[in-house]
């Protein structure tokens, strides 16, 4: 066994599922345990260890390799400790067919074992880099609200580049969708059952805010195009309304989930769809759902650092996702960022979620070699 799979089961054994999807008092909740095996697997091999507070028990584990030399340079490597909500079955390692399955397998804690291994190889390999600091942080709360990497960045530690962990098939991510969660809502008038045509039914004019949306509007943004991320999206994801069948609404709401490309606003979002709406004649109000909008992320992929990862890992070019990683927060704080990783999304949140063998030596065999080519 590999000291990377050997770390990879040792994080799946170790329960960190992100706080937001359980209740306060279960053993499962939290980065804590993750963080503290980390920095003890860390620490031995020669790392400075530090604990930032982020939110009430979850701190971000920063683990540090000095260069030889003064600091002129800082990388950062940056997974996500948490994980969605597991069932207990998949707390417990199973290899089969090449494979590790469990929670986090992919998403990210192949990530976190592939960074923290390679890493340790360039501290073990008696040659540090000459004035590269490597910043292993390891991130709570991505799953959620990305309060980790919000805290990282507001905090100044800024880096020339950061490696994000996340299941990108080994590729090199430089661009990726943002998320706006909007929420909109109608009103009506209630009245009873048996006498609707007293009533104004919310429910049937959210209805055909609901039928906008997901045809005519949905439609436009299929004409729009990024290079690597293809089209914005909007999509549905939340109905509400009503008290009970005998009673014509008077309220009725949705949620959309609304992907934006680089070159896209909220306020810009937010102006379109009321153009929409007011052109369809259709009255509703829109508020923010999500307190905070999560704003796409695009790298230039000819900076030198992208480009010697892009070489380590055999890649003519960097690629775009759908997704939202905690890239995007780095960026905006200052760091110019990408993601990288073994496994793939398809698996990630899944009921079966795995990662191949040889991904996972492949991804810590490319990051060793990245990192030993730092100045």
């Amino acid at each position: 066994m590999t000291k990377t799979e050997k770390l990879l089961r040792e994080l799946i054994a170790l329960p960190s599922v992100n706080p937001a999807f359980l209740p306060p008092q279960d053993p499962r909740a939290g980065e804590e345990r993750v963080a503290h095996f980390l920095a003890a697997v860390a620490a031995r091999a020669g790392l400075e260890i530090e604990f930032q507070p982020v939110l009430d028990g979850r701190a971000n584990l920063l683990a540090r390799l000095t260069p030889r030399g003064p600091v002129r340079k800082r990388l950062l490597l940056a997974p996500h400790l948490d994980t969605v909500l597991a069932a207990d079955a998949l707390l417990t390692p199973r290899r089969a067919g090449g494979r590790i399955y469990g929670r986090g397998a992919c998403d990210t804690k192949g990530s976190v074992a592939a960074m923290l291994t390679a890493l340790g190889e360039v501290a073990h390999g008696g040659r540090r880099p000459a004035q590269t600091e490597i910043v292993f942080a390891g991130l709570v709360d991505e799953e959620n609200f990305q309060a980790g990497s919000r805290a990282l960045a507001a905090r100044g530690l800024k880096a020339d580049l950061a490696i994000v962990g996340e299941p990108t098939e080994l590729q090199v991510v430089t661009a990726h969708k943002g998320s706006l969660w909007i929420r909109l809502e109608t009103r009506g008038k209630a009245a009873h059952g048996s006498r609707p045509e007293l009533g104004r039914n919310a429910i049937h004019e959210m209805a055909r805010v609901v039928e906008l949306l997901e045809t005519r509007y949905a439609a436009s943004l299929r004409r729009r195009r990024h290079p690597l991320l293809g089209s914005p999206t909007v999509s549905v994801g939340l109905f509400s309304g009503g008290t009970q069948a005998n009673i014509v609404p008077d309220h009725a709401a949705i949620v959309v989930d609304r992907r934006t490309v680089p070159g896209e606003t909220e306020a810009g979002v937010r102006r379109e769809l009321a153009g929409w709406l007011r052109q369809a004649k259709l009255k509703a109000v829109l508020a923010t759902a999500k307190p905070v909008p999560c704003r796409p992320l695009e790298t230039d992929p000819s900076l030198p650092w992208v480009r010697q990862l892009l070489g380590s890992a055999g890649r003519r070019r960097s690629v775009g996702a759908d997704y939202f990683c905690d890239a995007a927060i780095l960026a905006e704080g200052g760091t110019p960022s990408v993601a990288f990783g073994p496994g793939s999304v398809a698996q990630a949140h899944t009921a079966d979620e795995w990662i191949a063998l040889d991904a996972l030596e492949q991804a810590t065999a490319i990051l060793t070699r990245f990192l030993r080519g730092l100045p």
